[in-house]
């Protein structure tokens, strides 16, 4: 987590309404200037800007802040959380060009070929076909099956290695944990 805190203008708003502490704690906490602190204390700084409380957010404890008060030398310490907030990028279906269309049942058959562990709904999600088509080319009935030509997805820019190697180990999972129920199916028809 970052060791600045959510808001830092918003947050030094509150902290300068709501404590007594110094500008300098404030503004060492938020990461900002002093004169900046001492702007928004005068009212000439962050009109308009609706004061974050740190601590409902869980940034800051009510006895952080006490301490830091009572000991002017004291820094404001982020509180660690385990709550992270990520700026993780969702996946965003981009265009597919016609020309490039093709290449989707192809990669489909190169993953059944290459990576016949990879669940039929997996191969669907990363390539971008149905399910059904999978199903179809798996089972060798696709309405083009004779014409597919078996392509690296990955060199083709479908999707990444990463997303396909974490396909391949949530496989490996599953099917491990479907030999384990085996075995333990077993041992119980024995006892």
């Amino acid at each position: 987590m970052n060791d600045a805190p959510l808001m830092p203008m918003a947050t030094a708003v509150w902290l300068v309404e709501n404590t007594t502490l110094t500008f300098k704690q404030i503004a060492n906490f938020c990461k900002l200037h002093e004169v900046e602190i001492q702007g928004i204390a005068d009212g000439e700084v962050a009109k308009g800007i609706k004061p974050y409380n740190p601590i409902i957010s869980g940034q800051l404890t009510r006895e952080e802040i006490e301490l830091s008060s009572v000991d002017e030398n004291r820094p404001l310490k982020i509180s660690d959380s385990d709550i992270e907030i990520s700026n993780a990028n969702k996946k965003i279906k981009k265009y597919v060009p016609l020309s490039k269309r093709q290449d989707k049942p192809d990669s489909a058959l190169w993953l059944l070929k290459q990576h016949p562990q990879l669940k039929d709904s997996q191969i669907a999600k990363l390539v971008g076909v149905t399910k059904n088509s999978v199903t179809a080319i798996r089972n060798k009935n696709y309405w083009n099956y004779n014409n597919l030509n078996a392509k690296d997805p990955v060199a083709m820019g479908l999707f990444s290695q990463k997303d396909l190697l974490n396909s391949i180990e949530k496989a490996e999972r599953r099917i491990k944990r479907e030999k384990k129920e085996k075995e333990k199916e077993r041992q119980e028809k024995t006892t």
